[in-house]
């Protein structure tokens, strides 16, 4: 008796692609803190009606998390490597303050409607990033030569930056700022959103691109999970911690330049929180202090729930000082959700 053999069933194309929308749908929904924006979203939708929901509130929102996105991105590549930056925000200040005098110096006076303003401003651009590059440079020399711990390295440099940008402005913001810086980034909208929010959308669509897709990506998760194993497997790591400090850098300079064009003056007193804000969302988004785990989709959302609360909190008259309090019992649990989690794996294994 000859028996027939046949090849298994295979699985309808239609079905496979409804199980791969499955499988994003429950990789969305499972990540708690994108189900917490959407509750936070729906609850002021309630509480605050059409004010809440207006268009131009949620272009608002946007506008606000621009500058702190550009920062969680890269604190998010620094975490997953199992670094971490606390001069950010001074960075910021300081590459504001020389771009900003750069964009003065060339683009000429205010009587002649600043004849020379997009040279002076691309100038200025350039010299901002470029400046935060040159101190995330140095964060990273001093990080890999002298065997410190980063966060003792940017400690240091968090008050050496912040000083000499409060000795070149003897304590004193920069104002004259070109109105084509204003109006060419500043409050240019690009269908319909602020060109400042394009930016950070390009920035962390190409970041979460690089992180997820890239050798570099695979990279910085290994060496954030162990870079003695990352080392012996041939992994340049002293060069990759380098990159990392240095793109860190720059996103602190780009994000100087954005805020010079919103405000039309640097703020020299005002970012002393940016570097806990930008360390928080992406702890919040699921990143682990330990390194070696984290996404820029997590940051993302980490970066939006304090921009949704704080923005809902105005609008429905409490206090947003309340904000820090419920952005520290989120950090908290977090992080307490992640020791978990570690345990529970270093168990398994």
């Amino acid at each position: 008796m000859t028996e027939t053999l046949t090849a298994p069933p295979q699985a309808p194309e239609g079905k496979a692609t409804a199980d791969r929308a499955r499988r994003v749908v429950a990789t969305v929904t499972g990540n708690w803190v994108f189900l917490a924006l959407i509750v936070l979203i729906v609850y002021f939708s309630v509480t605050a009606g059409d004010t809440f929901l207006d268009v131009n509130n949620f272009r608002n929102v946007l506008f606000n998390a621009s500058g702190t996105m550009l920062l969680a991105v890269g604190t998010t590549f620094l975490i997953i490597g199992g670094q971490l930056d606390l001069s950010i925000g001074s960075v910021l200040v300081f590459s504001e303050v020389i771009g900003a005098k750069v964009v003065i110096a060339v683009s000429g006076s205010a009587a002649q409607s600043y004849p020379n303003a997009t040279a002076g401003i691309a100038l200025g651009i350039a010299v901002s990033i470029g400046v935060g590059a040159a101190w995330g440079l140095l964060n990273g020399v001093l990080v890999t030569r002298l065997k410190i711990p980063s966060f003792i390295i940017t400690l240091g440099t968090l008050g050496m930056a912040l000083g000499l940008a409060q000795v070149i402005t003897k304590g004193t913001d920069i104002s004259g700022i070109p109105t084509q810086m204003i109006t060419g980034i500043g409050v240019k909208s690009v269908l319909g959103l602020p060109l400042p929010v394009w930016i950070a959308a390009v920035v962390a669509v190409v970041a979460g691109l690089v992180l997820a897709k890239t050798q570099f990506g695979r990279y910085t998760y290994a060496i954030g999970s162990n870079p003695e194993a990352a080392r012996r497997s041939g992994i340049k790591v002293t060069r990759h911690v380098l990159v990392l400090f240095t793109m860190m850098g720059g996103l602190a300079g780009l994000a100087g330049v954005l805020d010079v064009a919103r405000y039309t003056t640097t703020e020299v007193s005002g970012h002393s929180s940016d570097n806990l804000v930008a360390i928080a969302a992406v702890i919040i988004g699921g990143a682990s202090l330990f390194g070696g785990r984290g996404t820029i989709f997590g940051a993302a959302i980490g970066v939006l729930i304090p921009a949704v609360l704080n923005n809902g909190l105005v609008i429905i008259d409490v206090q947003p000082f309340w904000q820090t309090v419920a952005i520290g019992a989120i950090l908290i649990v977090a992080v307490a959700a992640d020791n978990i989690k570690r345990s529970h794996r270093m168990r398994a294994s």
